[in-house]
C-alpha cells in the first residue's frame, strides 16, 4: 500500500471514530488531530448499522432465551439507550417541549436549551418508545439482526440532508458545529452509504426508504417554520422519526 493511500485510509478510520463518539458513547479511544465535526457526517450509516445491528441482536438473543416478545423488544430498546446514551431520544423530548410550550421562536430555542424535560416531552416519550415496543415486539425472528442494521443506517443517513437542506437555527449548538462547511458530496456519500446497506438489507426497499425520508423530512419541515432550521435536537427527533416510521413498515412488510 503506498502512501498516499495509507493517509487517505487514516483519515477515513479517524472519520468514522469520530462518528462513533458524536452518536454513541462506545468507547473508541482519542483521535491523533483534530477534526470538523462535519467530515464524519458520510459515516452516520455506518455508525448506525452498528446501533441497529447490536440492538437486533440483543432482541434476537432474548427471544432465542424464550423471553415473551415485549420484555425482548423492552430489553433491545434499553441497548439501543445504552449505545447512544438516549442522545436522539433526548432531542426529541427537547423539541416537543420547544415547539409545544414556546409561543416564539426566542423561546421555543430557549426551551429546547434547557435539560429539564417538560410534560410534552414526557408524553412525546412514552408514546414514541411505546411505538417502538409494540413494532419491535412484531417482527419476526428471521432477518432480525440485518433489518434493524438497515433502519439504523439508513435514519442516521438522512441527517446529513437535513444539515444541507436547513440553515442551522442557533450558532454555536452540536448541530451547527456537525453540519458547518458540509459538503454535497460528503452528504451524498453517506447517502449513498445508507442506501448500499439498508439496500442489502431490508425488504420492501422502497416502501420503507419513502415512508422513512418523509418522517424525517417532516420533522425538518416543522423545525423550519417553527425555530427556521435545524439544532442537533432537531437531527435527534428526525432520527427517531424516521426510525419508528420504518419500523412500522417492517412490522407491516
Amino acid at each position: 500500500m503506498t502512501v498516499t493511500a495509507r493517509l487517505w485510509l487514516k483519515a477515513r478510520q479517524d472519520e468514522v471514530r469520530l462518528a462513533l463518539m458524536l452518536l454513541t458513547r462506545l468507547p473508541v479511544g482519542r483521535l491523533g488531530a483534530p477534526l470538523p465535526l462535519s467530515s464524519a457526517i458520510w459515516a452516520y450509516p455506518l455508525v448506525g448499522t452498528l446501533v441497529g445491528g447490536l440492538t437486533g441482536a440483543a432482541l434476537y438473543l432474548a427471544l432465542r432465551a424464550g423471553l415473551h416478545p415485549l420484555p425482548a423488544a423492552l430489553l433491545a430498546l434499553a441497548v439501543s439507550v445504552l449505545l447512544t446514551g438516549a442522545m436522539h431520544e433526548d432531542g426529541l423530548a427537547d423539541v416537543a417541549d420547544g415547539f409545544g410550550g414556546g409561543a416564539t421562536r426566542e423561546r421555543k430555542l430557549e426551551i429546547t436549551r434547557d435539560s429539564r424535560i417538560g410534560s410534552y416531552g414526557v408524553v412525546v416519550l412514552v408514546l414514541v418508545l411505546g411505538l417502538r415496543a409494540a413494532f419491535l415486539s412484531e417482527l419476526p425472528v428471521a432477518g432480525l439482526v440485518a433489518h434493524l442494521a438497515g433502519l439504523g443506517a439508513l435514519s442516521r443517513g438522512l441527517l446529513p440532508g437535513l444539515m444541507l437542506a436547513l440553515p442551522p437555527a442557533r450558532l454555536g449548538g452540536l448541530g451547527q458545529s456537525a453540519g458547518a462547511n458540509a459538503r454535497p458530496a460528503q452528504v451524498l456519500a453517506g447517502l449513498g452509504l445508507a442506501v448500499a446497506i439498508s439496500l442489502a438489507t431490508l425488504p420492501c426497499f422502497l416502501s420503507i426508504a419513502a415512508i422513512m425520508t418523509v418522517a424525517a423530512a417532516g420533522i425538518g419541515l416543522l423545525a423550519w417554520r417553527q425555530i427556521g432550521g435545524f439544532t442537533g435536537d432537531v437531527l435527534g427527533a428526525a432520527q427517531i422519526a424516521a426510525e419508528v416510521a420504518g419500523l412500522g413498515g417492517l412490522s407491516c412488510c
